[in-house]
């Protein structure tokens, strides 16, 4: 009987020294696994910031092309006029060029002549009191604008262009209505024909040197 108790004793603890190697291979078995895990996902994290790195990259670039390209200056609009450095000032009474009003067809007549000399134009009403004292100022103003030609029509702004070309050799002088007083002074008639004349007389001012 006793021999029999020691053999059950060695069977029980070889059993449970089997159960031993059996729980601590599974566990080493675990540990592994958790440590293979671990690496796929430490490799996948580094798999997708590479992904995501280079799609920034790649993100940059376009934006950085797309952006490049807005901030360069295309070509020239070939439908776009292109101005020559040369300018025709026009001097109106106080209605400007209103349709209806004596400025209204002068400013056409300059408009014509912009297009075929690519002068720029532009125009100047004065305001306050329609006298010669009171035009000076605005004539002057054309002349430090450096206006090449000075149109002028209404009865103050003629008789204060008239007066500055005396002092403005340089400045070509239109007048429509008023009187060619001096070498640099164009008088262009009020009419039917005032349109084709300013046109005229326009391009001839802008076309001579200074």
């Amino acid at each position: 009987m006793k021999h029999v108790k020691q053999v059950r004793q060695a069977q029980a603890a070889k059993a449970a020294r089997q159960e031993q190697d059996k729980q601590s291979r599974y566990a080493r078995y675990r540990l592994r696994f958790a440590r293979l895990t671990a690496l796929a996902r430490a490799h996948r994290r580094r798999v997708w910031i590479a992904a995501g790195a280079a799609a920034a990259v790649v993100l940059g670039a376009v934006l950085f092309s797309v952006l490049d390209k807005d901030d360069k200056p295309g070509p020239p609009d070939p439908r776009a006029r292109q101005y020559r450095n040369v300018d025709a000032c026009l001097l109106t009474g106080e209605k400007g060029v209103t349709e209806g009003t004596e400025g209204a067809p002068v400013w056409a007549g300059m408009q014509d002549a912009s297009k075929s000399t690519h002068a720029r134009v532009n125009f100047v009403p004065v305001t306050g009191e329609q006298t010669q004292a009171n035009a000076t100022p605005f004539v002057n103003s054309l002349v430090q604008r450096s206006c090449d030609v000075i149109v002028a029509v209404g009865r103050a702004p003629v008789a204060a262009a008239e007066a500055a070309a005396k002092t403005q050799p340089k400045v070509r002088f239109v007048v429509v209505g008023g009187q060619a007083a001096a070498a640099n002074v164009t008088a262009v008639k009020p009419g039917d024909s005032v349109r084709a004349d300013v046109d005229r007389a326009v391009r001839q001012g802008v076309n001579t040197p200074r």
